[in-house]
């Protein structure tokens, strides 16, 4: 069975300019999917404090939170429905063990001047920020005290749609900064696998772990998490609707 392991911590990320740890009053809300807490305090670096909730496995470390509002996510995706324009041609490949495949979703990169990334036999340029992925990527550099230079973009316009299990390793990225990852759309379900639990002759038994991610959320993954687990965005059927992913990272620039 498939295991979704939520500790709720109602807490801020460390910021350049916040302590590393604040008491806040937290009024529990349980529901069917497990249990989250709502921040019930005043002041603090933000107006509204966001209500983290820890997500935590052998290996896995990651932060969850609703961080757009269901009118502020509706406007952020229409305007990224205008603004992003999609990889097509050889872009719109990939390739996995030798073989070229279409990537079963839209793809597109963005990012900070002279930027690019390499991953599945394919080396993406960054094309220059919209005024709206800039929006976007300063309201997760304030939730999270991060910065992020580069994003790569998935769309989905259903649930065939789908992608398959990998891990964000790849060496560009840099090692010390998470993984920020933003929905807009059809809420869909996410799945985290051991890497020592795959296949048919897997060495391990660690369950995996599912989340649903919502529409305005922010998924942090944090180190080690892409060292140990493979995560995938698996064919969902009976969703009729499009998503938009978002994954904000942090590219080495190279030296030249």
């Amino acid at each position: 069975m498939e295991n979704c392991v939520l500790q709720s911590q109602n807490k801020h990320l460390p910021t350049k300019n916040s302590p590393e740890r604040r008491d806040w009053k937290r009024m529990k809300l349980e529901d069917d999917d497990g249990i989250q807490e709502k921040d019930d305090t005043e002041g603090g670096e933000f107006s509204h404090p966001i209500p983290w909730q820890k997500i935590e496995a052998e290996g896995l470390d990651c932060d969850y939170a609703l961080i757009f509002s269901k009118k502020e996510a509706d406007e952020l995706f229409e305007h990224l429905e205008e603004e992003v324009v999609y990889s097509t041609g050889e872009e719109a490949k990939v390739q996995v063990y030798g073989k070229v495949y279409n990537i079963p979703r839209k793809q597109a990169t963005y990012g900070d001047t002279d930027l690019t990334y390499k991953y599945s036999g394919v080396t993406r340029s960054a094309c220059p920020w919209t005024p709206t992925l800039e929006n976007i990527r300063d309201a997760v550099t304030k939730a999270t005290g991060h910065t992020f230079n580069f994003v790569l973009i998935n769309r989905y316009k259903d649930g065939l749609d789908h992608m398959g299990e990998h891990r964000d390793d790849e060496k560009e990225l840099d090692p010390a900064c998470p993984i920020a990852s933003v929905s807009l759309g059809a809420a869909r379900d996410f799945i985290f696998r051991h890497r020592d639990a795959r296949g048919r002759n897997c060495s391990r038994q660690i369950e995996p772990v599912k989340l649903e991610l919502a529409h305005g959320s922010l998924l942090l993954m944090n180190p080690p998490t892409n060292t140990f687990w493979y995560h995938s965005l698996p064919v969902r059927k009976k969703i009729l609707q499009p998503r938009i992913n978002l994954t904000f990272r942090r590219i080495l620039k190279s030296k030249k």
